[in-house]
């Protein structure tokens, strides 16, 4: 298996590795990591983690005061850090913040070396790397009032109000290797409830060495079992993880290059989507395109439509996967000469084709196109998403008047041509969930509910 990883956070300067640190480092590019990015915790540990930044092309690392040894920030400390933080291959401030449980150093101390290296962290543009340890409010508050906008909760501990919170801020959400344990129930329950764009992971190292390991020294080699559990949990595959987590580390660090040509063909587990147009008929107030670029690591921002015969280059053989879907940032039956070609060569080679539409087809060609559509579409998915006409227009914002009940007869028609029907909503609070579902047991389909900002 070929991963592309990036371990945000370890300890590569610390004494457990002096023996053989270049072993180390070796697994980790045998491992599929392309990017280390190592973690000052006080003047020694900064100071070797620059060394080994500059020695080797995958190590990257950050400066900081850890809170255990904020009881030694000095006057000097904050000029010293800012001049490191003006190397190359610093790439973040960190790692700071409080912790409650050990209080090596005096809380009130811990806090105001904390506010230093946020303060530090605004002035840089630098991403903060924030360790928090039973100490919630105070973490959240003094975050809040630093105005910082980009940075981390590294090695997550908290709940998911803590999570939403920091995310509400823009910050990252990572996991290490006690999300592989056993008993961690709330942290395997929050690890499928953060959204892609806020994800990353993390080893660590040399503590908190994932199962099957753990009472071991860790190292960043281990990080594809932390990917593992958090693939199992969330129900998609390892390379799905490696890659939106990479995209996701490379963006909030800006280290190494990010796709830049918007994808046509992208895998999602075993199925593979195709991404035919941004174009779309409505502007839903929840969609992923109007935030972000990106669905599971991939780019869907095109800069041109793909032709039929792109797409069929870049699906291959369709019975490489379990299904062919047409759906990626816009509306593929605006497109239905593109969809009908394709669609018909798909089902010559043996695949399986849905279509996800937001069911406006007829509306845009001014006529019944699902005859069209017969004998080359499996299985067809349309967006419902409320529950009235009245809701369905203050949330899609659709181009046409109408579009809601057209949504409903599109269903009904589809049902006499296509042989799966189902209609999905999104679960948002003005939604009448309940209302829902009998409006799709009164279409005799299913319903598929999806949680907001989970996509794919």
């Amino acid at each position: 298996m070929s991963l592309t990883l990036i371990d945000t956070h370890c300890h590569l300067e610390m004494p457990q590795f002096n023996e053989d640190r270049d072993k180390i480092i070796e697994r980790a590019r045998e491992a599929g990591i392309e990017t280390l990015i190592t973690i000052g915790s006080d003047i020694e540990s900064n100071t070797e983690a620059l060394k080994l930044a500059e020695t080797y092309d995958i190590v990257y690392c950050s400066v900081g005061i850890h809170p255990h040894e904020a009881k030694h920030f000095r006057d000097d400390t904050y000029e010293l850090l800012k001049e490191w933080a003006s190397h190359k291959k610093v790439v973040a401030i960190g790692e700071t913040g409080l912790d409650y449980h050990y209080k090596h150093s005096p809380i009130e101390i811990q806090q105001e070396v904390f506010r230093k290296h946020l303060a530090l962290a605004v002035e840089t543009n630098l991403p903060v790397i924030v360790h928090s340890r039973e100490a919630k409010e105070d973490t959240l508050r003094i975050l809040k009032d630093s105005g910082i906008t980009k940075g981390v909760l590294h090695c997550f501990s908290g709940d998911i109000e803590m999570a939403e919170t920091a995310m509400a801020m823009g910050l990252y959400i990572s996991i290490a290797g006690p999300v592989t344990f056993k008993n961690a129930k709330r942290l395997k329950e929050i690890v499928k409830q953060i959204p892609d764009d806020y994800l990353l992971i993390e080893t660590d190292a040399p503590y908190l060495t994932p199962e099957p390991f753990r009472g071991k020294r860790n190292e960043p080699s281990y990080i594809i079992h932390t990917v593992r559990e958090i693939a199992s949990l969330r129900g998609v595959s390892i390379e799905d993880i490696a890659r939106l987590t990479t995209v996701n580390a490379k963006r909030l660090f800006g280290i190494g290059e990010l796709p830049v040509k918007g994808t046509v063909a992208y895998k999602i587990r075993d199925s593979l989507y195709l991404n035919i147009t941004n174009r779309c008929t409505n502007k839903c107030s929840f969609c992923v395109r109007f935030h972000s670029d990106y669905v599971k690591g991939h780019n869907l921002r095109l800069s041109e439509e793909p032709t039929a015969e792109e797409l069929k280059a870049a699906i291959g053989d369709p019975k490489a996967y379990k299904e062919v879907v047409f759906c990626g940032y816009g509306e593929p039956l605006l497109r239905l000469d593109v969809v009908k070609e394709v669609s018909a060569w798909i089902k010559e080679k043996g695949g399986f084709v849905r279509i996800n539409t937001n069911g406006h087809g007829n509306l845009i060609h001014r006529r019944n196109i699902l005859p069209e559509l017969k004998g080359m579409v499996d299985s067809i998915s349309v967006s419902l998403d409320a529950h009235d006409k009245e809701t369905y227009e203050k949330l899609c914002m659709p181009a046409f008047n109408n579009a809601f009940d057209e949504v409903i007869n599109f269903i009904k028609e589809a049902k006499k041509h296509i042989p799966e029907v189902q209609a999905t909503v999104v679960e948002m609070e003005d939604v009448d969930m309940e209302k829902c579902r009998r409006l799709a047991s009164e279409l005799s389909v299913k319903l598929r509910v999806r949680k907001l900002d989970v996509v794919g």
